[in-house]
């Protein structure tokens, strides 16, 4: 009778921790099919009613009414394209290519190009065919791809839960997130909420629906809000304007100038931070889990003081990916800085340069804050009575098991 007891036990005790580690799977399945069919409520723009995309092929171009200044580029490419789908396919027409002699948008074809086509048509018949870029979504596809397959293979079910939780945060944002922003929610608001929210999808498939998530979240919630406060407050003293944002003017020029891109610019503040800020959370908590698996009696001041040893090993290099993050795209800014012999004072005071240096600093110190707060968090709940009887319990499983094979 003892045996089938045991093996009863056990068996009860593995549908419990392979639920509440599977359950965030399912779940977070669900919300990304929900995502995917989630329409954003922008995708009838006027701009685009009328007109059918397709990619195309270029056959010839035509270069003579384009205009050389030096670097600069103005004037129009007409090109002879082979429209390879949508609603013409198979037709050779002409397309215009309009330069406006800005090296970072402007685009010059050549024949055997792939590009995209947007074509305005009345019935049956084509009115005009504008060259948006070149054609890059196969090759995007084929990189997500290459990404998704290392993933799992490298890291097997941890690599699909990552792939699952990269997907949503990508939907979240784009069917989510931008829509409420362009609806005129309060950016700040939503914003804590969307990213409260990805953050108990993501760290629950990473632990499961357990203690450990829930100090995870805790901890990494508070060092997100945090930067929250920290972002609103110094934005206001430092006087930055939202419209500091690439693309920002463009947005209002749009029929959006009721937006409160400030509010926006704060948001984006701990939403830019908070992967590392999951991140270390992770971190700390996997290792006092690790630390009070092998020994249980710890007291919970033991097991804080452990994880805030991980955690400033962590900080180390954290703080570190922030700055190479938030300015690795600035490199060409810097070069030309250099270059005028720019004084420093001046570059410091520059209102683009100190939005970037308040990005990184209140995003620093959030991710400095998470450490002692994902310690405390994670030795309050993981040193509890009940942790410890399931410490017990999962001891207990373990013997039974050895006690059946032995048997």
């Amino acid at each position: 009778m003892r045996p089938f007891n045991n093996k009863f036990k056990l068996y009860i005790s593995n549908f419990h921790n392979n639920l509440s580690y599977h359950l965030p799977v399912l779940i977070s399945i669900i919300v990304l099919v929900f995502l995917i069919l989630l329409p954003t409520g922008y995708e009838g723009a006027i701009i685009y009613q009328g007109t059918d995309r397709s990619s195309a092929r270029v056959i010839s171009v035509d270069n003579k009414n384009i205009i050389d200044t030096g670097l600069i580029r103005s004037g129009e490419q007409t090109c002879v394209v082979e429209l390879l789908g949508g609603k013409f396919k198979g037709q050779q027409v002409e397309g215009f290519n309009l330069l406006n002699g800005s090296l970072e948008t402007d685009k010059i074809f050549s024949p055997g190009d792939k590009v995209l086509v947007v074509i305005n048509y009345n019935d049956s018949e084509i009115l005009s065919v504008n060259l948006i870029d070149h054609y890059r979504i196969g090759k995007e596809v084929f990189l997500a791809a290459i990404f998704a397959i290392l993933l799992i293979v490298v890291a097997g079910g941890t690599g699909f839960r990552a792939l699952i939780s990269f997907a949503t945060s990508i939907l979240m944002i784009w069917k989510v997130l931008v829509p409420f922003y362009l609806n005129g929610h309060n950016p700040i608001y939503f914003g804590l909420l969307i990213t409260v929210f990805l953050t108990v999808l993501i760290l629950s498939l990473v632990f499961g629906f357990n203690r450990k998530a829930l100090a995870a979240i805790s901890g990494a919630s508070l060092g997100i809000l945090v930067t929250c406060i920290l972002g609103m407050l110094f934005t206001t003293s430092y006087k930055i304007h939202g419209a500091i944002m690439p693309n920002s003017e463009s947005l209002l020029y749009s029929g959006y100038e009721g937006l409160n891109l400030t509010k926006i610019f704060m948001a984006s503040i701990f939403i830019g931070s908070s992967g590392a800020v999951m991140d270390l959370a992770v971190d700390i908590t996997s290792a006092i889990t690790e630390v009070i698996s092998k020994k249980p009696e710890m007291k919970w001041k033991e097991a804080f003081l452990s994880g805030m040893n991980v955690g400033r090993a962590a900080m180390g290099t954290m703080t570190t990916t922030l700055l190479l993050a938030y300015s690795g795209g600035y490199i060409a800014l810097l070069m030309v800085f250099m270059a005028q012999g720019t004084p420093i004072y001046n570059i410091l005071n520059y209102k683009y340069v100190s939005a970037e240096i308040l990005d990184t600093f209140i995003g620093s110190i959030g991710l400095v804050l998470v450490a002692p707060f994902t310690a405390f968090t994670s030795s309050v709940l993981l040193t509890g009575q009940k942790q410890k009887a399931s410490l017990a319990g999962s001891e207990a499983d373990g013997e039974a098991v050895e006690s059946i094979a032995q048997e």
